[in-house]
């Protein structure tokens, strides 16, 4: 029997994922307590703030504060800060999502301290591991109790690693929960008059994986990119800090501020944000969940990057793998401007009841 659950968020996208799962636990109050902990992980406790506001997510019970560094160094921290949470709370179930440096630490904490672990998204893999992410996803995926899957692949990829079948559950999407049940806000939004936007005159740029801007050269050649969509289209890039720290170190700032045609904004809340993809021509970005917000949306969607963990988002739905590839970039975007894109569909059980599914599940299983 188990009753008492910690639940943890670190950074943006796990806060999409965990407004879901804290309403589902509502209704199942007399059976289990939960305690939601924020380990700071996140570069701006304001903005994790305004996230929590526009997804109705109560206040964190903990706030650990571990401020951004370097991932070996954060990832210490945070497991030593949350060490002390786990003994003093004594959970009897700890539930991770995602694969950021957070979703490691607590894991790692959970396993010495021999507490149950719950892992939502479980098998995602790029097969690249000199992605972090990708180390996170592999370690969390192997001490977990229980394997909550969001698409097919996931669920080839942990058998292949070998992990007990007993322990997956192939749930969906918990993403897609939070964007369905916020449909009517996100079509309130008035971003889109605060921008001064019409409806597809328009495209959505994020990028923070290092990968594409830490580097000079990285920055170089989405540079390059940029200068040519942005005579086609306007771009609309609102800018992660990092990001902006990146580029400014590598002095592309005012470069990239001369590109005509491109409109650097800050950081959107959820909502916005969604609006914002929802009414585009397409997307480019780097982010896995973006990705699957834009096959949920039928948007078109340029994936920045050599390899995706969410091969779904290109088999069934609106991606496309790019990289930096400006030949290919080009290429694409010319096709989607003269309407040449896919359909795409929804991939299985991305229907807005995985968190239903998942509590359903803890509870038969307590």
């Amino acid at each position: 029997m188990f009753n008492k659950i910690i639940i943890v968020a670190g950074a943006r996208p796990n806060f999409i994922k965990i407004a879901p799962l804290l309403q589902e636990f509502k209704r199942y109050k007399k059976k289990f307590k939960t305690t939601l902990v924020h380990t700071g992980q996140h570069y701006d406790y304001e903005m994790s703030e305004v996230f929590f506001r526009d997804l109705n997510i109560p206040k964190p019970d903990v706030y650990l504060g571990v401020r951004p560094e370097m991932s070996i160094g954060q990832t210490s921290k945070i497991a030593a800060a949350f060490e002390g949470v786990a003994l003093k709370e004594k959970p009897d179930l700890i539930i991770v999502v995602g694969d950021v440096n957070s979703t490691l630490a607590c894991s790692l904490v959970a396993s010495k301290l021999h507490i149950r672990l719950a892992h939502i998204e479980s098998g995602l893999r790029s097969f690249e591991k000199s992605m972090p992410e990708e180390i996170n996803r592999i370690v969390t995926d192997s001490l977990s109790d229980y394997l909550f899957v969001s698409e097919k692949s996931g669920m080839i990829n942990l058998k292949r690693e070998g992990l007990n079948s007993r322990k997956v559950n192939f749930v969906g999407n918990i993403m897609i929960d939070t964007l369905l049940s916020d449909i009517q806000k996100i079509g309130a939004s008035d971003i889109l008059n605060k921008l001064r936007l019409t409806p597809k005159t328009y495209t959505v740029l994020t990028l923070h994986r290092p990968d594409n801007v830490d580097s000079g050269k990285s920055l170089f050649e989405i540079y390059g990119v940029l200068k040519h969509i942005a005579k086609k289209i306007k771009v609309i890039y609102p800018i992660h800090p990092r990001t902006e720290k990146m580029i400014k170190i590598h002095k592309f700032w005012d470069r990239f501020e001369k590109i005509n045609n491109l409109l650097m904004i800050v950081p959107l809340a959820y909502t916005d944000f969604i609006k914002l993809i929802k009414e585009a021509r397409f997307v480019l970005t780097d982010s896995g969940g973006i990705q699957e917000e834009t096959t949920f949306l039928r948007v078109p969607c340029l994936t920045m990057r050599e390899s995706t963990e969410r091969p779904v988002t290109i088999e069934k739905g609106t991606a496309y793998l790019v990289g930096r590839n400006k030949k290919k970039i080009l290429s694409y975007v010319n096709r989607i401007l003269k309407g040449k894109t896919k359909k795409g569909s929804i991939p299985a059980l991305w229907d807005g009841k995985t968190a239903k599914r998942i509590v359903e599940i803890l509870a038969a299983n307590r």
